[in-house]
């Protein structure tokens, strides 16, 4: 079958193709064929129907799948003798549409075809690897800060006035139209002001209270409140504050510790330190990371497909629509539109993304099963109570498992690079470590 170039332009490719009447008449009878011996039809023993009959019975339905395997066939091939990579599905369709049985069906291609890309040499990336030790002041401030979360209440001095992150204890009646209503009630509840834990305006209107005040509070609930017969509606709330109560961070003590699962003080101080090393090298990583990307963006050029930085261009512009309009949810919105700024980040992340994707390729870089499972477990817990259901999902999503696939098959070639790379480590503060996190936000 002759393949012919209609297009050769920068990356884009056009093809047009001929499938014969007899190669399709032929790609139907082998699929009769396969299924003649399982065939039973009246009149006819099993597997001894007439192939001329089975044409007629069953020869249109077969003709589509013999048609689309024959396509796949021709275009499966062509990829093979030209090397040509596309860089999305290539676009496929036959031109003359009104054919009939035993007509020779013509067929056009487009792609746009993935560049060459030239291989760099990483043994000549320089980059610095931030060192952070966590130290005594870092673990003492964590502890305090674990302390605060463990905290108790104690009364207040006689009189004294409740402020925000004060804890109340209140009885309170609430009411709608004059009427009670369905847990509109509670006798002694402990409520921290500031927390927002009742309807927007609650809290505000106890702060200032006193031990045996009575305070009568007036809120509106929300539109959107999960109870319909009170979304929207105005309430009263008479309110008996029973007592308040100042906050007190739990003692830094072995008592403390157990109660964070360690054995004592000592030991909690260590996990501390453990933790807080983590995270400062994964801050580090994140750091060096970008100097990769950044110097692989300088050193690395090529020919972009077009349809990729459109594509991607369009779904940074919607990204940050949506981060400057928080409010609108889904994509009910007018089209947004695609600045220069979006189109440049949009040509360094196509080209950093189809490196990367090179590197890793050549590096034989793979994504274990192990891997994708526990990736897959992580995101699961973003569903309690339906992690099966989703496990389930992504099993049966090709998609999704392919995003779940690229962030990780995308770090473990960051960290092949790395070893590749000249590495300085460069022994820094906590608080230099954060300023060099702020300017990636930056950037």
């Amino acid at each position: 079958m002759t393949v012919k170039e209609t297009q050769n332009e920068g990356l884009k490719r056009g093809y047009t193709f001929t499938v014969t009447g007899k190669e399709l008449d032929d790609a139907v009878s082998e699929k009769l064929k396969e299924a003649q011996p399982d065939v039973e039809m009246k009149g006819f023993r099993k597997g001894k129907v007439p192939m001329a009959l089975l044409k007629k019975q069953f020869g249109q339905r077969v003709m589509g799948e013999a048609l689309q395997e024959a396509i796949d066939k021709v275009v499966s091939a062509h990829f093979e003798k030209t090397g040509d990579r596309p860089a999305a599905q290539p676009e496929i369709k036959i031109t003359n549409e009104d054919w009939n049985e035993g007509d020779d069906i013509q067929v056009e291609m487009a792609y746009e075809a993935l560049p060459e890309i030239p291989e760099p040499d990483l043994k000549k990336l320089k980059l610095d690897r931030l060192v952070v030790k966590a130290n005594d002041k870092d673990v003492d401030e964590a502890l305090k800060n674990l302390a605060e979360t463990a905290q108790n209440f104690e009364d207040r001095k006689k009189g004294a006035k409740a402020k925000e992150g004060d804890q109340v204890v209140i009885d309170f009646v609430g009411k709608v139209d004059g009427e009670l209503f369905d847990g509109g009630a509670a006798d002694d509840f402990p409520l921290v002001l500031g927390s927002g834990s009742f309807i927007p305006g609650f809290e505000d209107q106890l702060i200032g209270a006193k031990a045996g005040d009575e305070v009568e509070v007036k809120v509106s609930f929300p539109k959107e409140y999960q109870a319909e017969n009170l979304a929207g509606k105005d309430a009263v709330f008479d309110c008996k504050v029973k007592a308040v109560k100042e906050p007190k961070p739990a003692e830094i003590n072995d008592d403390l510790a157990k109660q964070f699962g360690a054995d004592d003080l000592k030991a909690l101080k260590e996990q501390i330190a453990e933790r807080l090393e983590a995270e400062y090298k994964g801050a580090s990583r994140a750091i060096m990371k970008r100097q990769i990307l950044d110097q692989l963006d300088k050193l690395v050029k090529f020919e972009l497909p077009p349809s990729l930085v459109d594509a991607e261009a369009k779904q940074i512009a919607h990204q940050l629509w949506h981060e400057d309009h928080p409010e609108v949810e889904g994509h009910n919105h007018d089209e947004v539109e695609v600045t220069d700024e979006h189109r440049k980040l949009a040509e360094r992340r196509v080209r950093l993304g189809l490196l990367l994707a090179e590197l890793g390729q050549k590096a034989k870089v793979e994504v274990s099963d192990a891997e994708m499972t526990q990736a897959i477990m992580n995101q699961a817990r973003q569903y309690p109570g339906q992690e099966r259901e989703f496990f389930d999902f992504v099993q049966k999503n090709p998609q999704m498992q392919q995003q779940l696939r690229a962030p990780i098959f995308e770090d473990k070639v960051i960290d092949y690079i790395a070893e590749l790379a000249k590495v300085t480590d460069k022994e820094v503060s906590k608080k230099e470590l954060e300023k060099a996190l702020e300017k990636l936000d930056e950037e």
